[in-house]
């Protein structure tokens, strides 16, 4: 059984709604029901590399500049 949700919007949720249904093509319920698995696979997910990376990101000073691109630096790594 489906059920009905009524939400308050300002204005200009009300124009993107409007541009949103003139550019997919979707009905408003269509739009809502997408940008709720949107936001509930946005919370569900699970952490990106960078994200458990955390404050490390970009710490590292020392090593070669060219670490990422260079093969050489691959020897010994199943080459």
């Amino acid at each position: 059984m489906k059920t009905t949700v009524h939400a308050r919007v300002s204005r200009d949720e009300r124009a993107a709604i409007e541009r949103l249904k003139a550019v997919t093509g979707q009905t408003e319920s269509d739009l809502v029901r997408r940008g709720l698995a949107l936001v509930e696979r946005e919370v569900t997910a699970a952490p990106s590399a960078l994200d458990r990376a955390g404050d490390s990101v970009g710490r590292f000073r020392n090593g070669p500049a060219d670490l990422s691109m260079n093969p050489d630096h691959l020897d010994g790594f199943g080459r």
